[in-house]
């Protein structure tokens, strides 16, 4: 089935695999050897047992697939996760930062952070769960401190407005942000170009300068993914 394995050519912790049938399919090095977290593929190669990383399930997959240049978090680094939910994405994180490195995932829904801490977190030393609202940054900042990157999925207005002001409080010195923005989570009346340019706005005013935009269309109707980076940093 699997032809070859190889490290993405932009992007540290992810890698391509490149089926027999000339396909390929994004993937990362699985740190929880033998563990599906969503009913994704596991496969074994010579290097080791990567995950099938599904666009469909995941925005950041999509955000890759759809030409996105940057991606501000590496091995070894701290992510701050807003939005984990059961951890369909945020197991991916984990995998691309590795053992050296760490996420901290918040998620506001119990019966989510039920799943993650179940099915994810119990079996990844990197991981720590947090049941804690997004936009309440100082309620969680003893369990957190300083952050190499923020990556932002939360399903309620306001998201850039949440993610810069968890940045105010988390996010080290040179460090990176990835929001993924749901325009009809935000206000299903206007277009989501509109909400996409407000939202990128409010990043603005907030002191970031903005790397790049990304559509997810197929993959997520209304969606759009933003890195951005703070001025002067």
């Amino acid at each position: 089935m699997v032809a070859e394995v190889k490290p993405h050519p932009r992007f540290q912790g992810i890698y391509e695999v490149f089926l027999r049938h000339y396909s390929k399919r994004l993937a990362t090095k699985n740190l929880a050897v033998g563990k599906s977290v969503y009913g994704e593929p596991l496969i074994r190669h010579k290097s080791g047992e990567y995950r099938f990383w599904d666009p469909f399930r995941s925005k950041f997959a999509a955000a890759i697939l759809k030409g996105l240049g940057t991606v501000p978090m590496r091995p070894s680094q701290k992510v701050l996760y807003l939005g984990a939910a059961s951890g369909t994405t945020a197991s991916h994180v984990s995998d691309l930062v590795g053992e050296e490195g760490h996420v901290y995932c918040v998620e506001f829904a119990p019966r989510a952070i039920r799943e993650l801490v179940g099915n994810v977190c119990a079996f990844r030393a990197n991981m720590s769960p947090i049941l804690a609202d997004a936009r309440l940054p100082e309620r969680y900042s003893a369990l957190v401190g300083k952050v190499d990157a923020i990556y932002c999925d939360i399903a309620q207005p306001e998201q850039a407005k949440v993610l810069a002001d968890n940045a105010e409080v988390f996010l080290a010195e040179n460090g990176g942000i990835m929001l993924m923005i749901k325009a009809q989570s935000i206000d299903v009346t206007k277009d989501p170009s509109v909400v996409y340019e407000q939202e990128i706005e409010t990043l603005k005013a907030r002191g970031f300068r903005i790397k790049e935009v990304v559509h997810l269309e197929p993959y997520d109707k209304a969606h759009a993914t933003i890195v951005a980076e703070q001025r002067g940093k």
